[in-house]
């Protein structure tokens, strides 16, 4: 007999892209994870040349369709790549197939069969920047508003892009239900624990250090923080260091900005020997960025859209408090759970559970932005008693997001019937 606890058993495709490092590839690869704790699950990226950043227990396959060149090879391997697609669900006799990202979303909408079909939504489709030009008009105004109907449930991961979701593409609100990512706090608590090598540990014990986790790219705004670090030297604040921990296109244009501001910068790629002589510090990727956002001062996010953002969370899961852009969307989500979503702060505001600031932007709105930015920064770093104050609500909030309360909620969805 079967315990009533236990959830059924299902066969489950994901199915995104690629497995590069992302943020949305780690929110993939961590459902796998769990979900295979209760049922048989199958992982599907689009092509095994690509590198895989996050390794799983779990089957892997690859659709492997060459992608085509010109109109009509394109819609050749699209059309190909469904049809693979089609062929594993009949393979393994999937009963949920849950995509993530955009293009498998398409694929995962148009092989549709009897299965249940989930579609994970991570970004904003309003404020996506790399949404533009005829093709982004043909995306958002017609592929995703007609083909996101016919998926059984939509989950986005916060509740304001739920909301967009609704009032953009006309979805019915009964079939989007928002599921916040979850996080590994005590995981994440005990590797913050790992010591660093002398050269950083030196930094961070002589300085306030201010430090930020994320791609170098132009959505995460990291430039901006060059020019509120610029701000404060210029008012007075010489001791802060700036941490950038990730890797990414926006690699050389910050370096460049840095010199363009007369601020030192010291990268990781140099393999120079660490010393607190420089204003910033590029970190590059670590497989461990929890043992440094743990010791420094306050935790930066200057992005100008989000979806849920997880360097916030894993911050806050480091005990460090957090000072955010209150940008769409799920800063102000988890920030501020208990104000309306329509709330966008024009001033600094100490909300519940951390430090929500105006959007950075760029060129003029930049200019405005960052002497408010700088001067709040360096009033929390001069108030101990503040920043102790947030570090711990920071920690009690992101126990809301552990992996056992959000994965009750993924197996309640897998338990509804397909509409």
């Amino acid at each position: 007999m079967t315990n009533s606890s236990t959830p059924a058993r299902k066969n489950i495709l994901l199915l995104i892209p690629q497995l590069t490092y992302g943020g949305a590839e780690r929110v993939f690869h961590d459902h796998g994870q769990q979900l295979a704790r209760h049922h048989h699950v199958v992982e599907c990226v689009f092509d095994s040349n690509t590198d895989v950043a996050f390794p799983t227990a779990n089957t892997l396959v690859a659709l492997d369709v060459p992608a085509g060149t010109g109109l009509v090879g394109k819609l050749r391997s699209f059309v190909g790549r469904i049809q693979r697609v089609k062929q594993l669900k009949r393979e393994h006799r999937i009963d949920v197939c849950i995509s993530h990202l955009e293009g498998a979303d398409y694929l995962n909408l148009l092989s549709k069969g009897p299965e249940q079909v989930l579609l994970c939504i991570h970004n904003s489709k309003r404020h996506d920047p790399n949404i533009r030009g005829a093709l982004g008009w043909v995306r958002r105004r017609l592929l995703m508003p007609l083909l996101y109907r016919s998926a059984d449930r939509i989950v986005p991961v916060s509740r304001d892009l739920r909301q967009e979701l609704i009032d953009m593409f006309g979805l019915a609100p009964q079939k989007v239900q928002t599921i916040n990512n979850f996080f590994d706090v005590e995981g994440i608590r005990h590797r913050s624990q790992e010591p660093l090598l002398p050269g950083e540990q030196k930094l961070f014990d002589e300085h306030p250090v201010l430090i930020t986790a994320g791609r170098l790219a132009r959505e995460k705004n990291q430039t901006a923080l060059l020019e509120v670090l610029s701000t404060m030297r210029a008012g007075g604040q010489h001791t802060a260091k700036l941490v950038l921990l990730g890797d990414g296109p926006l690699r050389a244009e910050l370096l460049q900005r840095c010199q363009e501001l007369g601020l030192r910068a010291w990268q990781v790629w140099n393999e120079a020997h660490m010393t607190a002589d420089y204003d910033v510090y590029f970190l590059g990727f670590q497989s461990n960025p929890f043992q440094y956002i743990a010791r420094a001062s306050v935790s930066l996010l200057s992005s100008s859209t989000e979806g849920f953002p997880m360097a916030l969370c894993e911050a806050m899961a480091c005990g460090v408090p957090v000072a955010s852009t209150d940008c769409p969307t799920g800063p102000r989500e988890i920030l501020a759970p208990q104000t309306p979503a329509s709330d966008y702060a024009r001033a600094p505001e100490w909300a519940e559970f951390g430090l929500l600031l105006p959007l950075l932007g760029a060129g003029p709105a930049l200019a405005h932005s960052a002497p408010v930015w700088a001067a709040t920064l360096t009033g929390l770093l001069a108030d101990q008693k503040k920043r102790t104050y947030y570090a711990a609500q920071a920690y009690r909030r992101v126990q809301d997001f552990a992996p056992g309360k959000i994965m009750q909620q993924w197996e309640a969805l897998l338990n509804q019937p397909s509409t």
